[in-house]
């Protein structure tokens, strides 16, 4: 067993892919910026000085201290400083960002499900399903994706009980942008499974009565998953952005438990009265995770494209 697995990673450390991003300076910086960020903030708990999102931690007299000054009333100091409520801004960056990576994670792969689903029959059935199903992308890729969130966000409160909406805010959330960010997953497995079914596996699988999701799910979909992979990491950060401009506009997570894109809210309402850390540290952070998630869905696009070998 350990020398299977010992096997395995070793030619996974000799293989084209990993050499590419041993040569790459961007992506290996871009990796270490995201996966510092990510244990960051899984590990917040561990990490952060406080609970911001314990009421009774917060004491409103440490509220506006600057970073690494000492608060005239209770003595305290804090690293990043703190915001209108007290709350430690180091904490709420490493809580915010935990938040916005499972909003993120979790409507890529909502929306990964739709989409590949939805390609793989389109593309596997053509006729008038195939027909259907890219009208609908079509229609959805002529609007911006931020306002068809927009919209699905605001009809599925309209339909939750007021008193559970600050409870299902959040999958109502994932649900909004996973909704508004399928089309292109379909679109790319639609053109390659339409391309593999007429390959030669693929007919020799129907011919001796192979069942179609059978060939779907264990033939075509492995030999498809690489440009899907490719725009899954883009639209992790892209996923980010959107909950970030959701939550910035104020339609996205309750207040009592701010993302990144809360934070940098709430910190615009104090930029101009002097208080910039509360604005500027998370909107670092946020820049940070969505530029390194961006890089390195660029390098693994170049990587995983033939022409560019």
């Amino acid at each position: 067993m350990m020398a299977r697995l010992s096997d395995s990673l070793t030619r996974a450390y000799h293989s084209d892919l990993a050499y590419n991003f041993r040569k790459s300076p961007v992506a290996v910086l871009a990796a270490l910026v995201a996966l510092s960020l990510v244990l960051a903030a899984v590990f917040a708990p561990l990490l952060a000085p406080s609970n911001p999102y314990d009421p009774a931690s917060l004491n409103l007299m440490d509220g506006f201290t600057p970073p690494m000054t000492e608060n005239a009333f209770t003595g305290n100091s804090y690293l990043l400083g703190t915001d209108n409520q007290g709350r430690d801004v180091l904490s709420t960056i490493l809580y915010g960002a935990r938040l916005s990576l499972f909003v993120g994670v979790m409507a890529v792969l909502f929306a990964m499900l739709l989409g590949i689903g939805a390609g793989l029959i389109a593309g596997w059935r053509g006729g008038w399903v195939d027909t259907v199903l890219m009208r609908v992308a079509d229609v959805q890729l002529s609007f911006p994706s931020i306002l068809i969130a927009l919209l699905i966000f605001g009809v599925a409160r309209g339909l939750i009980a007021p008193d559970q909406r600050d409870t299902m805010a959040i999958w109502v959330l994932i649900i909004s942008i996973g909704l508004s960010d399928w089309v292109q997953y379909a679109r790319v497995v639609r053109s390659a499974t339409m391309v593999e079914k007429n390959k030669e596996y693929v007919q020799a699988a129907r011919i001796i009565g192979v069942r179609p999701v059978v060939i779907l799910t264990r033939h075509i979909l492995p030999n498809v998953m690489g440009p899907v992979l490719v725009i899954a990491t883009i639209g992790l950060a892209l996923a980010i952005i959107a909950e970030a401009t959701l939550s910035f506009l104020g339609v996205g997570v309750p207040p009592t438990e701010p993302s990144l894109g809360t934070l940098i809210r709430i910190g615009q309402q104090y930029l101009f009265s002097g208080e910039w850390w509360i604005l500027l540290f998370p909107a670092i952070a946020l820049l940070a995770l969505a530029l390194s998630v961006n890089l390195l869905g660029d390098w693994l696009r170049d990587a995983l494209n033939p022409r560019l070998r």
